[in-house]
């Protein structure tokens, strides 16, 4: 029978019983005289969350100290593990001595010694220590390791102090340090240097990237990385914090280099944030600037044609919502300038929402939305425009006994445009639009076992008939019918254009819910109008009296497939634009592709035709091998736009990166450019989160 021994109840007084906090359970326990006590057989010493397991310990009171014989194994309350050969230790298993040791962190990293110095229960003092995370074979020399005169381990501050190091692969010496310092697994927000990245592009030449991470607070850090290569000097910067209320990220860059598209600095700035501010109160913002139209591109910082900055705010209630916000924009486009974009984009609107004892809900809306150029002229370039409007809607359901749907609606709008800097239109212009619409539902389901059918037929009519002023079309250039407008009230998406007339929009959808798990949905849609609009070109779909046919489908499959498509057909077949996407997300595949096809159309600026493919994904091949890819190829110009290739392998000591990808000429970039990078990172050092390989077996 094991014996069950409590040190505090048989060795100590009364009043140095607080110096005593070790448990001891052994198959056999000797007491010699009053002061020494001799454990044998299936050794376990408890101690606040440690526990050392050994085949022979001896207590001496006065020097109140464990002799331990070994093997030896202690589990510490964090989860690192320590073997030796022989210890001399103290009861709390906090300060001593441990000979022919090995300390492993986080089941990963291996440190190995002559001799392990414990102190304070924190410091662990290596001598002659090996550091590594690689399997370690006997007589074989591991993949890479860290030989250290001595290396100091904080266990609360989660770093490791090497002293005299040097680093070594296949037991070959390739670089020595006097002294470094590392973060231990367990430390997921140490200062210090990250992962290396070498790099290597056609214009700016071969260079390393050498990130540094800087901790500031718990809730604060920064990010530096210079990158020095043989065309340019780069500083790139990312700064993080977290508020009580919300967080923000500011990412910047600055260049001095040798591609001849400026003398002076070159660089970008992007910040975004989002906070809570109280009483349903959100501040949102996105801020996006570049020094020049292709300064992105030649860093592979973003592949954006156009910079959007925007400060807003928000607030939604049940029956209530309030948004405002600021925008300015940059474009990076060759054929246009900022000054008539235009840069200046102002808007707020107010919407409530009331439900009247007579019925149905009435929709009140506020609105006003600014936009300036910075041309003198009085033309197009130089339009500056404010619209104010107000709108308030009635809608009613009624469902009849035989299952229609039938939902009315009446609306009245009412815009003023104050215009500057224009000879084509008086200063103030204004219009009223009044709407009425009747839309009908038939809903038919059908249930086959646990399958479920669901067809519905829908027409909308709707008469729309302003009053008033033309106006300048500024939020409207590129409307487009799809399945969210099909049964609108306006297919314009903006306020400046209006419909005119009557108009039967016509719609059915099938969806069916299989007991397999498969969802499955098709829709048709088409509208009939009295009269053709010229406000309508030719890729809306919408360009005849009679608008093409919009056909939509998706289907989405158990294992995480998603299919879906779009297009517009007109009565001879002939299509205006077509999309398709298809995703697929597993653990092992994640997967993204699409088309796009456009028929040219001037009246937006759009001479060419546009076909176009992407396709993007990423392929976990086994436990070490992955694999990505993307590209995008423009079919109208027989071209290809990007392309790029990563390939990536681990085991569980080392990870490597290798990619590859290659930018063609666009209106951002004048020369097609290739860009290398390889980054080797070795694993157990601020490893958390990063999957464990098992290691592979030693072979004799």
């Amino acid at each position: 029978m094991r014996f069950f021994w409590v040190l505090t109840l048989c060795l100590m007084p009364v009043a140095a019983t607080a110096q005593m906090a070790a448990t001891l359970v052994a198959d056999d326990v000797f007491v010699e005289g009053e002061n020494r006590l001799t454990a044998t057989g299936n050794i376990e010493v408890l101690y606040q969350g440690s526990r050392l397991r050994a085949t022979r310990v001896v207590y001496d009171k006065p020097s109140d100290r464990l002799q331990i014989e070994g093997p030896i194994l202690i589990t510490g309350p964090d989860g690192e593990i320590v073997t030796a050969d022989q210890a001399d230790i103290d009861p709390q298993l906090e300060n001593g001595v441990l000979l022919g040791a090995r300390l492993v962190l986080d089941q990963q990293l291996q440190l190995a010694a002559n001799q392990i110095d414990r102190a304070e229960g924190r410091y662990s003092q290596l001598y002659k220590a090996a550091v590594t995370s690689c399997q370690v074979c006997g007589g074989q020399a591991p993949l890479w390791e860290i030989r250290a005169e001595k290396v100091i381990h904080d266990q609360v501050a989660q770093q490791l102090y090497f002293t005299n190091a040097t680093f070594r692969v296949k037991g070959l010496p390739i670089l020595y340090l006097p002294y470094m310092r590392l973060p231990d697994p367990n430390n997921t927000r140490a200062t210090g240097l990250l992962i290396p990245r070498i790099r290597s592009n056609d214009r700016l030449g071969l260079g390393l990237e050498l990130p540094y991470y800087i901790a500031l607070s718990s809730s604060r850090d920064v990010l530096l990385t210079p990158y020095l290569a043989g065309n340019t000097r780069t500083l790139k910067t990312r700064y993080r914090q977290a508020f009580n209320s919300g967080d923000m990220t500011i990412s910047a860059g600055a260049s001095s280099d040798d591609l001849g598209v400026s003398d002076d600095l070159r660089g970008y700035v992007f910040a975004e944030g989002d906070f809570d501010l109280g009483d349903g109160l959100k501040l949102r913002f996105d801020v996006q600037a570049a020094s020049d139209k292709s300064y992105l591109s030649d860093y592979s910082i973003s592949d954006t044609d156009r910079l959007a900055s925007i400060v807003a705010l928000t607030r939604v209630t049940e029956d209530a919502l309030f948004s405002g916000s600021l925008s300015y924009f940059q474009t990076l486009r060759d054929d246009e300038d900022n000054a008539s974009l235009p840069p200046l984009v102002a808007g707020a609107g107010l919407v409530r929402r009331y439900h009247p004892s007579a019925g149905g809900t009435v929709t009140v809306t506020a609105s006003a939305d600014t936009l300036l150029r910075y041309g003198q002229s009085t033309g197009d370039t130089g339009l500056d425009m404010t619209r104010t409007g107000a709108t308030a809607a009635w809608s009613r359901d009624w469902l009849t006994t035989t299952g229609v749907l039938l939902t009315g609606t009446a609306a009245l709008q009412a815009d003023i445009w104050q215009l500057n800097d224009t000879d084509s239109y008086d200063a103030t212009l204004s219009r009223a639009t009044p709407y009425v619409q009747a839309t009908l539902r038939y809903p038919l389901v059908r249930q086959n076992g646990r399958t479920r059918h669901v067809l519905e037929p829908v027409a909308a009519l709707t008469y729309v008939r302003p009053f008033g002023d033309t106006t300048p079309n500024e939020d409207s250039t590129r409307p487009e019918l799809d399945e969210g407008n099909l049964l609108a009230l306006s297919h314009f998406p903006g306020n400046d254009a209006a419909e005119d007339g009557t108009r039967l929009a016509l719609g059915l959808t099938w969806t069916r819910v299989g007991s397999e798990g498969v969802r499955s949905a098709l829709g048709f849609g088409r509208v009939l109008r009295d009269n053709a609009d010229p406000q309508f070109t030719v890729t809306s779909g919408q360009v005849d009296a009679a608008s093409d046919w919009l056909v939509a489908g998706q289907i989405a499959l158990p294992r995480g497939l998603t299919f879906d498509a779009r297009a517009l057909l007109d009565d001879t077949g002939d299509t205006s634009l077509a999309t398709a996407r298809v995703f697929w997300n597993r653990p092992e595949v994640q997967l993204a592709g699409g088309y796009i096809w456009q028929a040219p159309d001037t009246a937006i600026g759009r001479p060419d035709v546009v076909s176009e493919y992407s396709i993007d994904g990423a392929v976990q091949v086994s436990d070490a091998w992955n694999v990505s890819f993307d590209t995008r190829y423009d079919i109208a110009r027989s071209g290809p736009v990007q392309a790029g290739v990563g390939l990536g392998w681990q085991n569980e000591c080392v990870t490597v990166s290798l990619s590859v990808s290659r930018r063609y000429a666009s209106s951002t970039t004048v020369q097609p450019t290739t860009d290398y990078g390889l980054s080797v990172s070795l694993q157990g050092f601020s490893a958390r989160g990063t999957p464990k390989i098992t290691p592979a077996a030693c072979r004799n």
